[in-house]
């Protein structure tokens, strides 16, 4: 319901926030600021359609004309001329294209049933069936993401927490990042399945609705900055404390929880002030930036830590081939891979392609990206752990080797009763018809066992 018109309309959250959403057909001054965009139009186009400057079309064409949506040029008889849909319509897609077309007679198309100049912007509907398709298959990607991230996370912690062996600052921070990364899907999916499919919550625009994007703005920095932290971390493991092992982690914890509070608040006292939609849902607004600048500083900051991190680690294993080196320069490749994976989408968000197939294929990889974070971070930080591995499998072969004693253990306490048993047995069985025979007789022999 609601997918048409002046409903909420379906559209995916591609600059970091993560998530597919229902917004509203636009607050008021969204209205207000399309309507003077189309104004704009109009008057440009009607002064372009009135300026008399040469023309330097050979034969019959269609005279430039303003439909009411878009200026259209002069155009040739018997041609199809196209433009990109207005972007003035929250149930537009502007990335489509609308056609009008000029017949051999140079007149613009008529409609038959109208029999008035008709423009085709039916591809500009942002809610075809296989828009409305593709947009559903997005929106189960991201809760099945989600799922699975909070799931192998929850795995991980277990085995951080329960294998004492596995306890170091290191795993430490490691269990932050993967709680950040835990509470960021639970409100995530909190949003998609009680806001998403829910109009009629975002049309009432509860304060509720807007504390949950302040959540989920806090807990998109916190992820950002516990990766910071392990950057930072490893920074000053290897290249200032020169292998030494403790650090004070409060100032980690000061920067892995505290400081995204700043610009989750500011940009939540900017939205309710300056651009205060239903929900705080829309990503039309420049005040996202609030929230994605620090983070995209903190990946930058990070990247060039890790590279100069690298260029020590590649230094001393070169000069002294240190054991120390070689461990640290595996925590140092996972940190490395997850970066510039984790923040691409801040990246490249602008540069999606025109093209529809282009489009769909960089539609499916961001929102893997995206959404299925926490299982990346899970695998390559826990299941992938060289440490994990060897402490599962030393765990796995006590297990076998406990199973199997007991095992043994039990048989060998069953042999030991079935040889007991067999001997008291055997003069019983001996005794049996015979006493059979007595009792027949009316004799009772009392076996001396």
């Amino acid at each position: 319901s609601g997918f048409s018109g002046s409903g909420p309309i379906l559209e995916f959250f591609s600059v970091g926030v993560k998530t597919i959403t229902f917004q509203q057909e636009g607050h008021h001054q969204q209205q207000l600021s399309n309507g003077s965009h189309k104004l704009k139009l109009t008057f440009e186009c009607n002064s372009k359609c009135s300026n008399n400057f040469i023309l330097l079309h050979e034969g019959l064409f269609c005279n430039r004309t303003w439909d009411g949506w878009l200026c259209w040029d002069d155009t040739p008889a018997g041609r199809v001329t196209a433009q990109n849909c207005p972007d003035y319509f929250p149930d537009f897609d502007p990335t489509e294209r609308a056609s009008k077309y000029c017949d051999e007679t140079g007149n613009w198309f008529r409609h038959p049933e109208s029999n008035r100049t008709w423009s085709n912007y039916t591809l500009c509907n942002s809610f075809t069936s296989e828009k409305l398709k593709m947009a559903f298959i997005l929106y189960y990607m991201a809760i099945v993401g989600h799922a699975l991230s909070i799931t192998s996370l929850l795995i991980s912690l277990g085995i951080f927490f329960y294998f004492k062996s596995l306890s170091c600052q290191r795993i430490t921070l490691h269990k932050n990042l993967f709680v950040s990364y835990v509470l960021n899907s639970v409100f995530t999916i909190a949003h998609l399945i009680a806001v998403v499919p829910n109009p009629g919550l975002v049309k009432r625009d509860p304060v509720s609705c807007k504390v949950l994007q302040f959540f989920h703005q806090y807990m998109l920095g916190c992820n950002y900055f516990w990766m910071l932290c392990e950057g930072i971390y490893l920074h000053t493991l290897i290249v200032v404390a020169v292998f030494a092992e403790e650090q004070r982690l409060h100032w980690y914890y000061l920067l892995g929880w505290g400081f995204p509070l700043v610009p989750a608040s500011i940009h939540a006292v900017a939205r309710a002030k300056y651009f205060n939609d239903n929900c705080w849902m829309s990503v039309d607004t420049h005040l996202l930036y609030i929230v994605h600048g620090p983070i995209m500083a903190a990946l930058l900051v990070n990247f060039f830590f890790l590279l100069n991190i690298v260029r020590v680690l590649v230094t001393k294993l070169r000069d002294t081939h240190r054991a120390e080196s070689n461990m640290y320069m595996k925590a140092v490749r996972a940190t490395l891979i997850l970066v510039p994976l984790l923040g691409i989408q801040f990246v490249i968000i602008p540069w999606r392609p025109e093209s529809r197939l282009a489009g769909e294929i960089y539609d499916y990889i961001m929102h893997i990206l995206m959404h299925y974070q926490g299982l990346l971070v899970a695998t390559i930080f826990c299941f992938f752990n060289g440490e994990v591995q060897g402490t599962l499998k030393r765990q796995w072969m006590q297990y076998k080797t406990q199973w199997g004693q007991r095992r043994r253990e039990h048989c060998s306490t069953r042999s030991t009763s079935c040889t007991a048993t067999s001997i008291t047995e055997v003069p019983v069985y001996l005794y049996h018809h015979e006493s059979t025979n007595e009792h027949s007789k009316g004799f009772h022999i009392e076996l001396p066992f």
